[in-house]
Order: C-alpha cells, then structure tokens, then sequence
C-alpha cells in the first residue's frame, strides 16, 4: 500500500485522546481508487458528498466535504507503483489507539500483522496500516490535535446523521476469533447479538455505550473485510443514483431490523460501498 500520507487525514480527525475510553473510535474513513475524478462524479451523486475537484496536498488526496461544512474522510488516488504492490479500490476505516507501535505489537502477538509499518506524518500523528488474523485490513492511528483547536473531535461516525458512516460491519472466516481479537485490542462490548439461523450469529459492536457495528460471518467463498455503510435520506433515490452512474448494487434494498434499508454495491472503480437509509 502506500507509504504516504499528508496533514488531509487529520484536518477532521485529529484530537488529543490520551483517555483510554476513547480506544477503539473511528476517526476517519479513506478510499483508495484508481479514478479520484470518477469517484468524485460517483459518491458526489449517490451520498451527496462534494469531493474536492483539485487535491491540495502532494500525494492528490482529496477531502470528502458534506453538505454541513464538515468532512466524511478523503479519498487517495492509487499510483501505478501502489497498483503494482497490490493496492485495489477499497474503503478503509482508521481506529484511535493511545499507542500505534504498542497496538501494532500487540496485533501481531494476536496473530494480525502490520501492512504497512508504524510511521509519523510531522504535526499529524502517528499511523499504521494493519489487518487482523483473518486478513481483513485497517489503519490505527494516534492523531496530534489540530493547533487552532486541541479539543476537537472527530464527527466521521454518526448513528443517525447524513453523510457519515452509520455502520461499520465486519464479515470474517472466524467470528469467535474475531471477537476476542477486536474486543481485546479496543475494549469494544460484544454482548449482544441477532441469532440468523444457519448464517450464524449477527454479534453487535458497543464502543463507550453507542452501537457502533457488527461482526458475521462470509458468505462461502466471501473474503474477511470491513464494509463502511453511509447514511443516506432515500435508499431508492441512492440506489437509482449509482446505477445512473456506473455503479453495480449486489445485494439490497433489503430492510433490517432498525426500520433502515441497506444495499450494498460496487463503484465503477471497483471499490465496494454501502448505503443505508429510508425507503
């Protein structure tokens, strides 16, 4: 993957976390695409979002911008250098750890490995990129809070609100390691969880008394990985959206238990995305 990343991933995330209760939040959300201008077309229609038109940094990242002046996460263009490591489109999701080399440690003693090395991004924090035992990948970070605002908080994750993630759902070939990895490692609760018969148990995800996901397993022949679902008004109106725009939805409308429909699709790069919102 890449070795690169510039003060973009912080301008939102960034916070002075030192608490342990804030081990294990989202902070920020990333996708890597072949087609920054694609993506934007794309993800600007289906969500709503105004993805900078020009990148302001040197690697051609770009903020995702939401409708209320605040940021989704970024998008990073993938070289050609990237492409030929094996980097593809996808979304990735960024974890706050209080210590990335100790959290990198501790992943690795847990039978996870680190993709790519712990490293600073000077007045930014500190990053890695990591996966867990079954293979599913993921950034930690430990940001350096913004100089003009050392209290601030990132708002990328939202249960409810437009625009932002309102679920992070992990699919992988081990659900009971899998528990016992990220519970440990972030301190997430894993009590609860939706019995779906033959399709095993749909385990839900608390961080600090909010639901912030959930963890199943894949479907045969499916890889581990973590699937991001953005909250949008009208899953119709998304649905007919991506399709108008090159998109290929997989599975959905489908409603769930909350009331929300979901789908779930690819871009036209080939980066899976997922939706959820009203009818």
């Amino acid at each position: 993957m890449t070795d690169v990343r510039d003060e973009a991933v912080a301008t939102a995330a960034a916070n002075d976390r030192d608490s342990d209760s804030d081990r294990g939040s989202y902070i920020w959300y990333e996708l890597m695409t072949t087609d920054a201008d694609g993506a934007k077309a794309f993800y600007d229609s289906v969500v709503g979002w105004n993805v900078e038109s020009q990148s302001q940094f040197p690697n051609g990242y770009r903020m995702i911008g939401r409708s209320d002046g605040g940021f989704a996460g970024g998008v990073l263009p993938l070289t050609d250098e990237m492409q030929q490591h094996g980097a593809r489109p996808t979304w990735l999701g960024y974890i706050y750890v209080p210590d990335v080399d100790a959290s990198v440690a501790s992943i690795e003693r847990g039978g996870g490995k680190a993709l790519m090395p712990a490293f600073d991004i000077p007045n930014i924090g500190r990053v890695a990129m990591v996966a867990d035992p079954q293979g599913a990948p993921f950034y930690i970070m430990k940001p350096a809070p913004p100089a003009n605002d050392p209290n601030a908080k990132s708002d990328v994750f939202s249960p409810s609100e437009q625009q932002r993630v309102g679920w992070n759902e992990l699919s992988t070939s081990d659900p009971a390691a899998a528990r016992r990895f990220y519970t440990g490692l972030f301190g997430w609760d894993d009590g609860e969880f939706m019995d779906m018969g033959d399709m095993g148990e749909y385990r839900f995800l608390d961080h600090g008394g909010t639901r912030i996901g959930a963890l199943c397993g894949v479907m045969p022949g499916g890889q581990s990985k973590w699937r991001y679902y953005f909250r949008v008004p009208s899953i119709a109106a998304a649905k007919s959206a991506a399709e108008q725009h090159g998109g290929t939805i997989h599975m959905g409308p489908h409603q769930v238990p909350t009331g929300d429909f979901i789908i779930i699709g690819t871009d036209p790069q080939g980066a899976e995305f997922a939706l959820v919102g009203g009818a």
